[in-house]
């Protein structure tokens, strides 16, 4: 168990934290990134990373977001995200962080974006390519400021699981949201966790 831990980790947690201190020794985003991306191709695609039952548990309106590990020198948070079906997320970017997102469980869809400011407040948005149906052991990753996209529970009657690794405390982001003329307006939203590991109540769905 890592040092400050006060209860027993689970399977595939010692390997996953070790994977991730390992990466961010590297010097750029961009290698950082790549390494995170085959790593954790690996680690989920094999079934590795066995997360505990709470985790597994839908917000019933929402996402929900955990806590799994905050590096203490502040280079990551690894978050992991419950998506019960029908639910995603806004068009949205990563407030200025990278990111690498890998798939633990069910079926994801991911669709990146160009985002380009008008000048007067308002941007046009397009797909950047076209919407990948992601599996267990799916990782992607992404760096500003192409970082631009939607994630979404691709089953309609299951959960999804996935292991989100940014290069910081993700915080805040900002959100693109139609407008009646075609265009999209920039609104920035705060976030936060539903629970911190070790898990305590996680909510029902």
């Amino acid at each position: 168990m890592l040092p400050g831990r006060s209860s027993t980790a689970f399977e595939g947690y010692d390997e996953v934290v070790a994977l991730l201190d390992a990466a961010v020794r590297a010097t750029s985003p961009q290698a950082i990134t790549a390494q995170l991306k085959h790593d954790l191709e690996d680690v989920l695609g094999s079934r590795r990373l066995r997360l505990p039952e709470a985790f597994r548990v839908p917000h019933p309106e929402r996402y929900a977001r955990r806590l799994l590990h905050r590096d203490p020198a502040g280079r990551y948070t690894a978050v992991v995200m419950t998506w019960g079906p029908g639910q995603g997320t806004a068009l949205h970017d990563h407030g200025g962080l990278w990111c690498v997102e890998g798939v633990v469980e069910g079926t994801m869809t991911v669709t990146q974006y160009d985002v380009v400011g008008s000048g007067d407040g308002t941007f046009g948005v397009s797909p950047a390519g076209p919407t990948y149906l992601c599996g267990v052991g799916s990782a992607g990753h992404l760096i500003p400021p192409l970082d631009v996209h939607v994630l979404a529970n691709a089953l309609p009657d299951q959960v999804s699981v996935t292991l989100n690794v940014y290069g910081g405390n993700l915080d805040r982001c900002r959100i693109f949201v139609p407008r009646a003329d075609g265009t999209y307006e920039e609104q920035f939203r705060a976030l936060s966790y539903d629970e911190e590991w070790p898990l305590k109540t996680p909510r029902a769905g």
